[in-house]
């Protein structure tokens, strides 16, 4: 490891400490892998210098790499294992996948942009972070030929919850996602109990780029 590496490693130290850890995110796995991976790698040269910043930064394309927080925050409300399977619908830069696939078995990710799919594509790979899965197409339809996924994440903000994703989430598991308009959202947890039956939990507020799709927002 060089000593520019070195260096942002140290950022990385800081930025789980003050953000995430004072901010009551506790789960060891995801503190660990926020830790490992390198947001920096995951944005463009331009906006690199501000990776470790407390904040979203734009990526290209419209498109935002979420605040860490945030990313953290959500991947710890769907309680992840090393044994589950995880969808994420909005791949983006693939900051999020690259820190899921740390944690769990089996990631699959949708991305509509198919620029934004082949940028994280070609990062991921470089990582080395073992198969992850991803396609483009419509978020909001999941994926039905992989499902049932113990959990589902959600980086753009919904109208409201695609009831097909739902359906191809595993008695147990649980969607988050983000609820409202097209400018701001409620972070929602969507429980499916081992009957099926579906309890919605609110959270906090959010702002997300809109879901585009069958079940989402129109183009």
């Amino acid at each position: 490891m060089d000593a520019r590496e070195i260096s942002r490693l140290g950022e990385r130290h800081v930025m789980v400490r003050d953000q995430l850890e004072k901010r009551g995110i506790h789960n060891p796995w995801v503190l660990q892998a926020m830790l490992d991976i390198p947001r920096h790698f995951f944005l463009p040269e331009s906006q690199q210098g501000k990776a470790y910043d407390d904040g979203p930064l734009p990526i290209g394309g419209g498109q935002t790499i979420s605040q860490p927080y945030i990313v953290a925050s959500m991947i710890e409300l769907i309680e992840p294992d090393p044994s589950h399977r995880v969808l994420e619908v909005g791949v983006g830069s693939g900051y999020s996948i690259a820190v899921l696939r740390r944690i769990v078995k089996e990631v699959h990710g949708i991305e509509r942009d198919p620029a934004l799919l082949d940028q994280a594509q070609a990062r991921l790979k470089q990582l080395n972070l073992g198969e992850v899965h991803l396609k483009v197409g419509d978020g909001t339809l999941g994926w039905p030929e992989a499902a049932p996924f113990d959990s589902i994440l959600v980086a753009a903000g919904a109208p409201k919850v695609p009831t097909t994703l739902l359906a191809q989430l595993k008695p147990g598991g649980s969607l988050v996602i983000p609820v409202g308009g097209r400018d701001e959202q409620e972070l929602l947890r969507v429980h499916k109990n081992a009957q099926g039956h579906i309890q919605e939990k609110v959270l906090y507020t959010v702002r997300f780029v809109p879901l585009v799709g069958a079940e989402g927002w129109p183009d």
